[in-house]
């Protein structure tokens, strides 16, 4: 080898030891540049990407956000639009309401006017009559003649028609008509007036030969037979047996009824229906006969017969049993224990109605015992049973009741009406009167029952207005036809607003002793269209309350006694007054204007012309009513108390009508207790005889 071939070499050599060195490191300095460009574009790309995920996280939240704010607007909106629409009715409702009240009005001056041109033309008919005529209308002669002058001898009616009057009589009176004469006597004797005797109205009267005898004569015609209370002999009662077809026998209050004249009755009837022996001294022999002889008996009165024990209701399912009674009375009868309850489910697993009233030694235990075997009770009565509580409501309620009733209880609280609405969905009378435990919270559970149509809480005195909403406010104020809240003393006006809205079936209405209810709450009531009557003594009304009331139509009881803030503004009873009462009560059923001094012969007429439906009329201490006009009215009406006499010196006034001064009231008082036994009091011409 050469030198200049090593230097070639090593010349060629190192060029290419720099070429790939130099190419390396130009490689490696672009790749580093790549790598940076690359970063900087992932950072880029990173920095995109958690931007875009931050406002998504912010949109996301603020989308919420919007959502439910929107959400407040259209609820917000939603319930301004109702109210609109509720303050929309409210102008409706106000409208027509004053419409209807200017329709009223008009109505009522049209019927005023109406009336009073009948009452002119009654007036002028009566003047433009012959002398003759008047004698004959207001004659002076008794009325005894007149009726026998004026009418025509019924005799001669057809004998479903005769039948139809005299049955309208009582036993002592069918025989005084009988009396009468011959045709008369003839009338009384036909048989269908026979189905029932009713011997209790004449057992002052009525001797053991004349019942033997009535009884023998028509034994097959007798359907009903009454006793009660007569002091009869052994044989006379053992003479029943003669009526083989007799189904309702009634021989309580007989102190003379033993088990042996009730063997020869068994015997003898065996197809009673109705069978009461309450108050009697019947023992177990009784109890004993009754599922062998009385295989259809479905009526059972045993209260206040203390003789019979567990044992003689355990006799009850001997034989055929007495498996088709359905009511059953077992008031008063203390003897019985537990057993006895579970005797009587045992025999009587078909009793629909019980009543079981002063009863000290009803417990829970003796509820529990009977409704394991009756389930199909729909009535209890459970009157002076202080020892019962809410276990018994718990028990009972297995049936479908009804009805319940109880009074004078303080264990029941308001536990007992909880789940009234899933227990006894189909009840609709509740009597709870005097049950000290019952608040607000009763009536607010009360609330959901649909058929409930009778409510008595009477003298529950922890009852208030809150309680009385909370019980409208629910559907049992549509079906509510009765409602008495005696001495309920927290009520007020507050609740009558409720009660005139949601009460349009109401009938009845009791408020007696509501001392905090005022006028307010009159001008509420009178709004209840549907209502016939109510009580309100003892409230804190006034005259305004009275004018407001009598602007109800179809009102036709009212009582306000014990009102002091009534005075003698409020009641102005004239002959005027009684004809604008005439023109618009024309429904009065019953009317009391005792006390009433200024009336006189011409408001009869009136009553007589416009209140044609009234049946029961009370005009004591009116001395300037006749009693030949008040003799004519006791033809019109079905009863009648009538007294020419003055008034009483707690009345105030004297018959003149003028206020008694304090010395006068105090020396009148010592007269009272005989001018009350002097006074004359006509009823009707058959109590007159």
């Amino acid at each position: 080898i050469t030198p200049e071939l090593m230097i070639k070499a090593c010349t060629f050599y190192t060029g290419r030891l720099v070429k790939t060195h130099f190419c390396t490191w130009r490689n490696i300095a672009i790749s580093r540049t790549n790598e940076d460009d690359m970063l900087a574009e992932k950072m880029e790309k990173a920095t995109k990407y958690a931007n875009f995920r931050l406002q998504k996280y912010i949109f996301h939240h603020w989308h919420s956000h919007a959502k439910v704010r929107k959400e407040q607007l259209n609820d917000m909106l939603l319930r301004i639009q109702g109210k609109f629409h509720h303050y929309k009715l409210i102008i409706i409702l106000n409208k027509w309401r004053e419409k209807a009240r200017h329709r009223y009005k008009k109505r009522e001056d049209e019927l005023m006017l109406k009336h009073e041109l009948q009452l002119k033309r009654w007036k002028s008919n009566l003047k433009g009559k012959t002398a003759a005529e008047e004698k004959f209308i207001f004659p002076e002669r008794s009325m005894s003649e007149v009726f026998l002058i004026g009418c025509c001898d019924i005799s001669a009616l057809p004998e479903r028609a005769v039948s139809r009057i005299f049955s309208h009589l009582s036993l002592r009176d069918t025989v005084v008509c009988g009396q009468v004469s011959r045709s008369w006597l003839l009338m009384t004797q036909i048989r269908s007036l026979w189905n029932a005797i009713d011997f209790s109205s004449v057992k002052h009267m009525a001797t053991d030969k004349y019942i033997v005898s009535t009884l023998q004569r028509w034994r097959l015609n007798v359907l009903r037979l009454n006793f009660r209370g007569c002091a009869l002999r052994q044989k006379t009662l053992r003479s029943v047996s003669l009526c083989k077809n007799l189904q309702e026998l009634n021989v309580s209050d007989c102190p003379t009824l033993t088990d042996e004249s009730m063997r020869y009755i068994s015997e003898g009837c065996p197809g009673v229906l109705y069978l009461n022996l309450s108050n009697t001294n019947i023992s177990n022999r009784t109890m004993r006969l009754l599922p062998r002889y009385f295989h259809n008996l479905q009526n059972l009165n045993l209260a206040y017969c203390r003789k019979f024990t567990d044992k003689g209701l355990r006799y009850l399912n001997l034989g055929n049993g007495c498996h088709k009674l359905i009511y059953l009375d077992l008031s008063g009868c203390t003897q019985i224990s537990v057993q006895g309850f579970r005797n009587v489910a045992n025999s009587c697993t078909g009793i629909m109605h019980l009543t079981v009233n002063d009863m000290p030694t009803l417990t829970d235990n003796c509820i529990k015992a009977l409704v394991e075997r009756c389930p199909r009770l729909s009535s209890i009565v459970f009157m002076g049973a202080p020892h019962i509580s809410d276990c018994a409501f718990k028990a009972l309620s297995s049936c479908n009741l009804r009805k319940i009733r109880f009074e004078g209880n303080k264990r029941i609280t308001d536990a007992c009406f909880k789940f009234i609405d899933k227990n006894y969905p189909n009840i609709s009378h509740i009597y709870m009167a005097d049950c000290k435990g019952i608040t607000d919270g009763s009536l607010r559970s009360l609330s959901p029952l649909k058929q409930l149509t009778v409510l008595n809480l009477a003298n529950c005195v922890r009852i208030g207005d809150v309680g009385l909403r909370q019980f409208l406010d629910g559907p049992v104020s549509i079906r509510i036809r009765e409602l008495n809240l005696n001495n309920c003393v927290h009520l007020g006006d507050a609740s009558m607003v409720k009660l005139a809205e949601r009460c349009p079936n109401l009938h009845y209405l009791s408020l007696r002793n509501c001392t905090h209810l005022t006028d307010i709450g009159i001008a509420y009531i009178v709004n209840i269209f549907s209502l016939l009557s109510i009580d309100l003594s003892g409230t804190d009304i006034s005259d305004e309350g009275l004018i407001t009331l009598s602007r109800h139509k179809k009102l036709r009881e009212l009582s306000l006694s014990e009102c002091n803030k009534i005075t003698n503004l409020g009641v102005q009873i004239t002959d005027s007054a009684m004809e604008m009462l005439s023109a618009k009560c024309r429904y009065l059923h019953i009317l009391d204007i005792s006390g009433c001094v200024l009336l006189t012969d011409q408001m009869l007429k009136h009553l007589q012309l416009g209140c044609k439906q009234l049946r029961i009329l009370k005009m004591n201490y009116c001395r300037l009513i006749s009693k030949e006009a008040a003799s004519r009215m006791s033809q019109k009406v079905q009863q009648q108390e009538y007294s020419p006499g003055d008034p009483p010196s707690w009345f105030g006034y004297d018959w003149e009508g003028n206020p008694l001064t304090e010395q006068r009231r105090i020396g009148s008082l010592e007269e009272d207790s005989e001018s009350i036994l002097k006074q004359s009091v006509y009823s009707s011409d058959e109590e007159a005889v």
